[in-house]
C-alpha cells in the first residue's frame, strides 16, 4: 500500500538529534550527497516536498555525524597541543572504528607559524618515523618549502586522520581515508588551527581540501582561489605525491608554485623576482 512520506524528515530528525547533544558539523559521504540531490530534484519538479513512495521509505544515508570537540590544556600554544596528542593517542572515535592502524602521526613543526599545511593522512614512511611528510612526497614538499625561503621548522604540518589507513595484508600500500575515519579525526585539525591561528592555511590534494571545506570538487576546480575554514583564509593546491606522478608534465608544478606564491603573500612573507618568475618563459 502506498503513503504519503516524506523521506527528508528522517535527515531533518538525524540533525536536530546531533546537534541536541553538541554536534555542529556534518560530513557528507558521496551517497548521502545523491540522496539529498534527488530529493531535491524531485522538490522542484512537482513544487512540493512530499512524494508518495512505496512501503516501507527509503530514507537516505544517515550522514557521517561529527564527534564531540577535543580539549586543549596547557598555558602554551606548545602545552596545548602536546594535551591534543595526547588525547588523540587513545581517541576512541577513531579507534573503534577498526579500520585505522595504530601508530599516532599527529602534527609537527612551529606552533607559532604563519603557514599551516594539512594533508589527508600518514602513509607507510610517516606511520614508521612518526612523523607528516617524510616519505618522497614529503621530499618534494621540503624542496617547495626550501624555494620559498622557508623551512619545516617553520610551518605546522598535520593530517586530517592522525592514523595510517589500514588495507588488507598491509605493506607499504596506502589508501584514501573514509568519511567516516576524517569525520572522526576533525575535531583535531579543527582544535589544531584555533590553536596555532595561522595567517594561511594551504589544503594539499583533493581529501585534505573536502574535509576541510566541507565540499566536493577537484584540486584543478577548488585551487587559484581563497576559501576559509574556521576564519582562516585556505588555499587549495595539488599534494606533492601528483607531482611525483606527472613529472612529465609542467603544468601542475607551475599551478602549485602560483598556489605559494599566493600564500607568501598572503602571509606577508617577500617575493623575489627569482621567485616569481620560476616556470616563466626563458628570455
Amino acid at each position: 500500500m502506498d503513503r504519503v512520506s516524506r523521506p527528508v524528515d528522517a535527515v531533518i530528525e538525524f540533525l536536530e538529534a546531533e546537534r541536541a547533544r553538541g554536534v555542529t558539523h556534518i560530513l557528507l559521504d558521496d551517497e548521502a550527497r545523491e540522496d539529498l540531490r534527488d530529493l531535491h530534484r524531485r522538490a522542484q519538479a512537482g513544487g512540493e516536498t512530499r512524494v508518495a513512495v512505496p512501503e516501507p521509505a527509503k530514507a537516505p544515508s544517515p550522514p557521517v555525524a561529527v564527534p564531540a570537540n577535543v580539549t586543549s590544556e596547557g598555558e602554551s600554544k606548545a602545552e596545548r597541543l602536546a594535551s591534543l596528542r595526547r588525547q588523540a593517542e587513545s581517541w576512541a572515535p577513531a579507534k573503534t572504528l577498526g579500520t585505522l592502524r595504530e601508530t599516532l602521526v599527529f602534527a609537527t613543526g612551529n606552533p607559532d607559524a604563519r603557514i599551516m599545511l594539512v594533508g589527508e593522512a600518514p602513509g607507510y614512511e610517516e606511520e614508521r618515523k612518526r612523523e607528516p611528510f617524510v616519505g618522497s612526497a614529503g621530499q618534494k614538499l621540503t624542496v617547495i618549502l626550501t624555494t620559498m625561503g622557508l623551512a619545516r621548522e617553520d610551518v605546522y604540518l598535520s593530517y586530517i586522520v592522525k592514523f595510517r589507513p589500514a588495507t588488507a595484508r598491509q605493506a607499504t600500500n596506502n589508501r584514501t581515508p573514509s568519511p567516516e575515519e576524517i569525520a572522526a579525526c576533525m575535531p583535531f585539525i579543527r582544535a589544531e588551527v584555533e590553536i596555532v591561528r595561522p595567517a594561511c592555511i594551504i589544503a594539499l590534494g583533493g581529501t585534505a581540501a573536502e574535509s576541510l571545506l566541507g565540499t566536493a570538487g577537484t584540486v584543478e576546480g577548488l585551487r587559484g582561489s581563497w576559501h576559509e575554514f574556521a576564519g582562516i583564509p585556505l588555499r587549495v593546491t595539488f599534494h606533492p605525491s601528483h607531482l611525483l606522478r606527472s613529472q612529465a608534465d609542467l603544468t601542475p608544478r607551475r599551478q602549485l608554485w602560483e598556489d605559494m606564491l599566493a600564500v607568501m603573500e598572503r602571509a606577508g612573507m617577500p617575493v623575489s623576482d627569482k621567485q616569481r618568475g620560476f616556470f616563466l618563459p626563458k628570455a
